[in-house]
């Protein structure tokens, strides 16, 4: 195993970071989504408290799914291939 460059850490870590960031908006757009209706509607307390479980748990497996997705495609993303005979980016 050869060792990494180190701008094939740094696209990693982006990556890493893109994922948690990505995680946690998709976590919380489907916590919102399914607990945001006890704000707005007045509910019987086994209903609210069933959204915002329901919610925070629907959540947490969003957030699990966009990581492992996100990264999964990063580690399958082949390297570019080299292109023999060019000298430049612009030819």
């Amino acid at each position: 195993m050869e060792r990494r460059t180190q701008a094939e850490r740094d696209a990693i870590t982006v990556e890493i970071g893109y994922a948690l960031v990505s995680g946690f908006v998709v976590a919380g757009l489907t916590f919102l989504g399914i607990a945001g209706p006890t704000t707005v509607f007045a509910l019987p307390h086994a209903a609210e408290r069933g959204l915002v479980v329901g919610g925070a748990v629907v959540g947490a497996v969003a957030f699990v799914l966009r990581v492992v997705h996100v990264l999964w495609r990063f580690a399958r993303t082949p390297d570019q291939p080299s292109q023999p005979g060019r000298t430049s980016p612009d030819s």
